[in-house]
């Protein structure tokens, strides 16, 4: 009995030493070999997807398959292709490098035009993807959505117009639209924006407002950043959450002037747009020439008072930094406010939105006759720079419009179930996505390659292609989503070999040691194997 014991154990060692591996579920027929005796996902190199083979313990059995017949035996190994002996060689050197001495990752490859796995190491295995999650909501949400959908903020009124009179509240109905008052889009700017409005009120007449003038920005729900977000996010400007009325994309920006010492406190030169009644404490000081940008904003949402601190170098000139404005709402219809006495058109009652209202524990008012609205760019547009400039706010605006969409009601926790679950209709296996978030900025996020790569190739065969694949970055001469939250990076897109084919790629790496950029130039050099 010891001496069975003994052979069954060396055979596993064996099999571990040789690299085998299990193929996912989902591997094209020709590349899937018996069962592996073991996993290698963290202990040894994967082969490339096409030469995987069973142990040779289990290469002389047959076993019956699905659908009655007999296997046939596992065949000998295959010569690895010389794009596979590459990449094999270049992941054996990324193993290998100390940066990646406690990390993991997760890497698919497939050529685009045949299906067939080129690479398959962990693809299976859950993964923090930050950034590249976006691919996920933005292909869903073009189909779901349509690449023609825009976002209409309404104006309307209560009461009656008699003689240039409001006899009633102006309201202003928001629709959670995230390019309202971006500087990225004609006719979306702020001073755009207010002019459509002046248009709209000139249209109907009015010169003078008896009412109170009314933001209802309860489209979402009241609390605007998913769960999971961490508190040194939230105050900069990719952790503004989605509200709703989003203005400016929730942005604003510091102009800092530095000491000329160390030490010396940081001034801020400007607020860009201004926050009015808002307090920002600054705590910064100055830093080494050198040094770069350490600060950071904390700001809750929907709170009155900040701070910043850490340091910016004494590089002899000023920097601009960008936080999270904490009530959107608010700052545009103060905005708008000012605006009406600049167009002569006179309010006699109070400004108010819909919180001030939740806080009084009073109803809010019901418009009665809508006099026209504000178009937001349509949705092709909108996932251009959601993807080529990664605007967390974009993702977490389409994760609840989604939900309002399909159920009625706005939570990212119901968006993020219709995301899963047009996902898994469509294939996708339903552990593969577990998610918190339209952005991919919470930690808690958990992908796998293996389900990019599903979704990318899902993408190439629908209408909307085009406009998905204008919107990916290229990075590295490569189309490609690129993510990175801490100790995560992670790249998912399409590329040309020079052998002519097309190849539809994730990788992700997670619990990397050191410098970001560093570990990304790394990847960087895998992926231009594909080349």
């Amino acid at each position: 009995m010891r001496t069975l014991l003994f052979w069954i154990s060396v055979t596993v060692i064996s099999a571990r030493a040789a690299g085998q591996t299990t193929p996912p579920a989902g591997t094209p027929a020709a590349t899937r070999g018996a069962k592996a005796a073991t996993k290698t996902a963290t202990t040894g190199a994967a082969t490339p997807a096409a030469t995987k083979t069973a142990p040779a313990a289990a290469a002389a059995k047959t076993a019956p398959t699905a659908g009655g017949a007999t296997a046939k035996p596992a065949q000998a190994p295959a010569k690895p292709s010389p794009l596979g002996a590459r990449l094999a060689q270049a992941l054996k050197a990324l193993r290998a490098d100390p940066q990646m001495t406690h990390a993991i990752y997760g890497f698919y490859i497939k050529d685009s035009a045949t299906g067939k796995a080129i690479w398959d190491e962990n693809s299976q295995t859950g993964l923090a993807p930050a950034s590249c999650q976006k691919v996920i909501v933005s292909t869903a949400s073009l189909e779901l959505l349509g690449e023609d959908f825009q976002y209409q903020t309404r104006i309307g009124y209560d009461g009656s117009i008699q003689n240039g009179v409001l006899r009633g509240n102006l309201y202003i109905i928001a629709s959670g639209d995230p390019s309202l008052g971006s500087w990225r889009y004609a006719g979306s700017r702020p001073e755009e924006v207010m002019e459509a409005i002046h248009s709209i009120l000139q249209a109907s007449g009015i010169t003078r407002i008896e009412g109170n003038l009314l933001l209802d920005d309860h489209t979402f729900p009241l609390q605007p950043v998913p769960r999971g977000w961490v508190w040194e996010d939230l105050g900069n400007y990719y952790g503004a959450g989605a509200q709703g009325l989003n203005w400016h994309e929730n942005q604003y920006d510091l102009d800092l002037e530095p000491g000329d010492r160390v030490g010396d406190s940081v001034r801020i030169v400007a607020q860009r747009p201004a926050l009015e009644g808002d307090t920002l404490l600054n705590e910064l000081t100055t830093g080494p020439k050198g040094s770069g940008d350490q600060s950071n904003i904390y700001w809750a949402p929907l709170t009155k008072l900040g701070y910043v601190n850490g340091s910016i170098p004494a590089d002899g000139k000023n920097i601009t930094i960008a936080g999270s404005i904490p009530d959107p709402g608010r700052l545009f219809i103060n905005a708008l406010a000012e605006n009406l006495k600049t167009w002569n058109i006179a309010l006699d009652g109070s400004v108010q939105n819909s919180l001030d209202y939740t806080r009084a524990h009073r109803a809010f008012p019901v418009f009665a006759t809508v006099m026209g609205s504000l178009p937001s760019p349509s949705l092709d547009s909108l996932v251009y720079w959601f993807l080529k400039k990664s605007i967390n706010l974009y993702g977490e605006a389409l994760a609840r419009t989604l939900a309002l969409q399909k159920t009625g009601t706005a939570a990212t926790d119901t968006g993020v179930s219709v995301i899963r679950d047009f996902w898994i209709k469509r294939g996708v296996e339903r552990t593969a996505f577990h998610i918190q978030d339209g952005s991919g900025l919470s930690p808690q996020n958990r992908v796998t390659a293996f389900g990019l790569v599903q979704v990318l190739e899902y993408a190439r065969k629908r209408p909307w292609f085009r406009a998905f694949y204008d919107a990916l970055p290229v990075i590295d001469g490569m189309t490609m989503k690129s993510g990175s939250i801490g100790g995560a990076r992670a790249y998912a897109g399409y590329v040309g070999g020079k052998d002519g084919r097309k190849y539809t790629f994730a990788f992700i790496i997670n619990n990397y040691d050191g410098n970001g950029t560093e570990i990304q130039h790394k990847m960087w050099k895998i992926l231009d194997e594909l080349k």
